[in-house]
């Protein structure tokens, strides 16, 4: 652990260390252990965990019914650059400190925006110098970059999908300074999360423009990167509404759809985020098999909603046996493509204390290590994988195996049932699976 700033703003906390599943000290890990090597990886290299910067650093715990109960020591300076400074000192303390390798932001979670573009724009590359020291002290590494295109009233019509060009082309240059930044602190990729690319109402909507005015956005972007050298990989970030009713990216499968049909698939893929995912009615483990068919599985935005709320609580997970089946996908379709496990979660509002933050990141960490540790256990020592062979070995030979190959046609199909008769009614056996997980968890 290394302290980058002037001021320590997490006294009394030093680095957070694994100790084990008997510890009892809460300021430590019970089974995120950054050496152990799982499945041939070892969990720092599986997961590559990152801090959002704009939950950790800028959630005050506002909601709809009222402001912020959070006074952060990094937020108190009136200048817009001070209090950069500041929060990126936080920031690295805090990310040393847990052990972790990486960050993530949006453009102005790391700068105030200013009243113009172009002083924006100097705020940006001004604090991006700053970052870069801290970088190279600290080893620690940007895993994605993006940029808030949502936020501001000016996107509240959208911003690729902005009905009005001057607004979309505002969007683009935000977009283009934040690949820039993303680029000078050496981001390994770079995340497009849709925020109010979407609609309320088709009565005012030309949506086939829209979606095809964002893949042109989205084509001018990858372009302009490409063009300065950047070779890392771009992510689209599914969400199925809240703020709009109809999202364009509303889940894994529409995204790659899109993904495909504006001629993307070579350069993006998709960063599942487990809130997001429920919100489209899904679980966490499909949208990241979806991902994943398609060769497409890239990072993963960790978190959680409530059962009881129907919005974007972006709780921290720990969901043991819930992230376990989501460990399977993981070890089972290789891991991920490029990203990491970003924490885009936040402690609650009434949880308001500094150590929360470690806390709230600390039993992420371990829920989802201990999740890898039964999802490999039951892979390599359980039933599991026999008994998925078995459900579906008629696949395996004879006429099955022809059908897998493509060499059937609808006659053959028709011969087969009229020769084998009614088929045998066979268990899915979804218990014995569940149990199975039970066990090992």
């Amino acid at each position: 652990m290394v302290l980058l700033g002037d001021k320590e703003y997490f006294k009394g906390i030093g680095e957070i260390k694994f100790e084990g599943k008997e510890s009892d000290n809460p300021l430590a890990y019970k089974f995120y252990n950054p050496a152990q090597v799982v499945a041939g990886k070892t969990m720092r290299e599986h997961f590559k965990f990152a801090m959002a910067y704009w939950h950790t650093l800028c959630g005050t715990g506002g909601d709809p019914f009222g402001p912020g109960t959070k006074q952060f020591p990094w937020s108190v300076a009136s200048d817009a650059r001070k209090a950069a400074e500041d929060k990126a000192d936080a920031a690295f303390e805090f990310i040393t400190k847990m052990g972790f390798d990486y960050y993530c932001f949006h453009d102005f979670d790391l700068i105030d925006e200013a009243d113009t573009l172009a002083e924006s724009e100097k705020r940006i590359h001004s604090i991006v110098e700053y970052l870069k020291a801290k970088q190279n002290a600290s080893g620690v590494k940007l895993l994605w970059g993006t940029s808030n295109c949502f936020s501001n009233p000016r996107y509240m019509n959208g911003a690729a999908s902005n009905p009005d060009f001057d607004v979309l082309a505002r969007a683009g240059a935000q977009v283009k300074i934040a690949l820039d930044a993303t680029m000078a602190l050496g981001g390994e990729n770079y995340v497009f999360w849709g925020g109010r690319e979407g609609y309320m109402s088709l009565l005012n909507t030309n949506m086939k423009l829209e979606q095809d005015n964002i893949g042109r956005f989205l084509n001018m972007a990858k372009d302009y990167a490409r063009g300065q050298g950047f070779t890392g990989t771009f992510f689209i970030e599914p969400k199925p509404m809240e703020p709009t009713k109809h999202q364009y990216d509303f889940d894994a499968a529409t995204s790659i759809n899109s993904i495909r049909e504006y001629g993307l698939q070579d350069d993006f893929k998709l960063n599942i985020e487990v809130n997001h995912a429920t919100l489209a009615q899904h679980t966490f483990q499909h949208e990241l098999q979806v991902a994943a068919n398609a060769g497409m599985l890239g990072s993963i935005d960790a978190n959680r909603g409530d059962y009881q709320n129907g919005w974007d609580t972006d709780q921290f997970p720990n969901n043991v046996l819930e992230t376990t089946e989501a460990m399977l996908v993981f070890l089972k379709s290789g891991g991920l493509q490029g990203g990491g496990v970003n924490f885009d979660a936040k402690t609650r509002r009434n949880s308001t204390d500094l150590e929360d933050i470690f806390l709230a990141h600390i039993g992420g960490a371990d829920t989802f290590a201990r999740a890898l540790l039964v999802a490999d256990a039951v892979i390599q020592n359980s039933a599991y994988e026999g008994l998925l062979q078995k459900r579906y070995a008629s696949f395996a030979s004879g006429k099955g195996a022809e059908f897998a190959a493509g060499k059937l046609a609808l006659k053959d199909l028709y011969d087969h049932a009229v020769a084998n008769g009614e088929p045998q009614q066979i268990s899915g056996k979804q218990e014995m699976f569940e149990n199975i997980l039970n066990q090992y968890s």
